[in-house]
């Protein structure tokens, strides 16, 4: 075959695709233009794999350059190849074939972070805490946590054998664990607050995700729920369908949900409630936070448009963007950007545009005063453009240096593995309490290990003083600085004291995991999660959830 036709017989298949989506102009002069820089780029990709003066992978130099092509559009179109797919298929299924634990490294040890519950690698005995040796006789501290995850994984059914070091024991032990099919749950805890607030997370939208919600609500009105916290934050998004599902929970069956639209006009889609509701009426206060994003707005800002919930947090992300996967050559798919979408009310909560960037090739958010204003079912003013604003805003307390520093420095997750190796049990997740001499036993255990830290404060000095040097005018503040330095340098022992109840908070989740994992975990955390005392308030107060869902607040 001719290789010029060789070379014109790619670039025809991508514009079977493409025709598709010219909009305007001359579909002839379209395709011309697709043809010639498809043509450059096959005849650079050659010339660079013959003469550049080191080998290279054209594997490596094509993802680099397909990446580098896609990520100029937004961060949300991608490339996936082959051997990428199953990490793509875990991500929107939430299900794999491994062991079923969190698995990380700390301080150069790859440890067993988190088993879940009534999974491989709990049924085998693994704890928080546990060192992996070797996996299939492979030396685990010699591989990243990727590829740490990639032994583990495998067909369901086949075994995976551990060496594992346990805290308090001379021997290592040998562990055979059989993998199955993994199913990562979305909602990984619900239960009741007090005796009439139910509460639920949801981490993810994977498939089956608005079943989960669905049996979690229905659970908790059976204990007694009256009304419910539903708890959004951090959570990225995944399947629209399954935000859909779960807006049809708490809205009227026909009630629009969310609309599509993009370039392709045969996709623009309106998504209605199609399904009888679950519970119209009962109170629901929805948590969000900065990292909650995509279908997590869609939910919470379906709930705000219909005067449905209360929000209370922090302002969402802001994606509304929507994602579509398509089939490429050799089974590598696109994962591509298609449309925007649209709340009940109107608006779209895109906070980054994309679409015009600056001359260095960076995206800027949409600035606040070129939000346009909507309005929901009660007339309530709400806006676009900058993800979803909550009714009840909550600001969140600032982390202590040292406690950030005891927390990546691994410490509280080390006392916690050595007290769980001398206590044999505890009283319940939400009555544990580290007690005062528990606390100072602690303090006596970090004597002598690093966890040093640098405060916000001294940060500033010594900018202060780098920058009085550049400018000449050290010499005649020098004392004031050193006097300055000397009062706010930090000493570790009175740090330890002074956030004694914020280093506690934490200490008491890490321990309490060792023992009740992670429903465990979000158990302990209640009564110090300040979003969540926020949206109790709120909801033990009828007439001022109802004044926020009329606009009177």
């Amino acid at each position: 075959m001719n290789t010029r036709l060789k070379k014109w017989l790619i670039p025809s298949t991508i514009i079977g695709a493409a025709a598709l989506t010219i909009a305007a102009g001359n579909p002839t002069e379209k395709y011309f233009e697709i043809a010639k820089n498809m043509d450059i780029f096959a005849t650079l990709f050659k010339e660079v794999n013959t003469y550049y003066v080191d080998e290279v992978s054209p594997n490596k130099l094509m993802k680099t350059g397909i990446d580098a092509m896609l990520n100029s559009l937004d961060p949300y179109t991608n490339y996936i190849p082959e051997d990428e797919i199953e990490d793509y298929r875990t991500m929107t299924t939430g299900q794999y074939g491994g062991i079923g634990a969190i698995i990380g490294k700390r301080n150069n040890k790859t440890l067993v972070l988190m088993p879940y519950e009534n999974f491989p690698a709990q049924k085998a005995g693994l704890r928080i805490g546990d060192e992996i040796l070797e996996i299939d006789g492979v030396d685990a501290a010699k591989k990243n946590s990727n590829d740490v995850s990639k032994l583990l994984k495998g067909q369901a059914g086949t075994a995976v054998k551990l060496k594992v070091k346990r805290f308090g024991q001379k021997e290592t032990m040998n562990i055979e664990i059989t993998r199955q099919r993994i199913k990562i749950d979305n909602v990984p805890y619900y239960g009741m607050v007090n005796d009439e607030v139910g509460y639920l997370h949801l981490t993810d939208f994977t498939s089956d995700a608005s079943k989960e919600v669905r049996k979690a609500v229905t659970e908790l009105k059976e204990k007694g729920a009256k009304k419910i916290v539903f708890d959004l934050r951090d959570n990225p998004g995944g399947l629209l369908n399954e935000a859909v599902n779960i807006a049809n929970l708490f809205v009227p069956k026909d009630k629009l949900v969310v609309s599509t639209k993009g370039k392709m006009t045969d996709w623009n889609k309106n998504y209605t409630a199609l399904n009888p509701p679950l519970d119209v009426d009962i109170p629901v206060a929805i948590l969000t936070s900065g990292r909650s994003a995509s279908a997590s707005e869609i939910v919470a800002g379906v709930m705000q448009d219909y005067d449905r919930g209360v929000l209370v947090g922090q302002r969402t992300f802001g994606k509304g963007l929507v994602q579509a996967t398509r089939p490429l050559s050799y089974n590598s798919q696109l994962k591509i950007t298609t449309a925007k979408y649209y709340i009940p009310s109107g608006r779209c909560i895109q906070a980054i545009d994309y679409s015009h960037k600056n001359e260095d090739g960076a995206a800027s958010r949409i600035a606040d005063s070129l939000r346009v204003a909507f309005k929901t079912s009660n007339g309530r003013v709400v806006y676009d453009g900058g993800g979803v604003t909550p009714d009840v805003d909550v600001e969140r307390p600032n982390t202590a240096p040292i406690t950030i520093s005891l927390l990546n420095k691994g410490l509280l997750f080390d006392y916690a593995t050595e007290y769980a190796a001398a206590h044999q049990s505890i009283v319940s997740a939400k009555k544990f309490k580290v007690s005062d001499a528990e606390y100072e036993h602690f303090m006596k255990w970090l004597s002598g290990k690093e966890y040093d830290y640098i405060t916000k404060v001294e940060t500033d000095l010594n900018d202060l003083t780098a920058n009085a040097k550049k400018e000449k005018y050290y010499d005649d503040i020098k004392e004031q600085i050193d006097q300055l330095k000397k009062r706010v340098s930090h000493n570790k022992e009175l740090d330890l004291v002074k956030n004694k109840e914020e280093i506690k908070e934490y200490l008491e989740q890490e321990i309490v995991s060792r023992y009740y994992y992670e429903k465990g975990v979000k158990e302990a955390s209640f009564d110090n999660d300040v979003d969540l005392q926020a949206a109790l308030k709120v909801l033990q107060s009828p007439t001022e959830y109802q004044n926020i869902l009329k606009g009177k607040k």
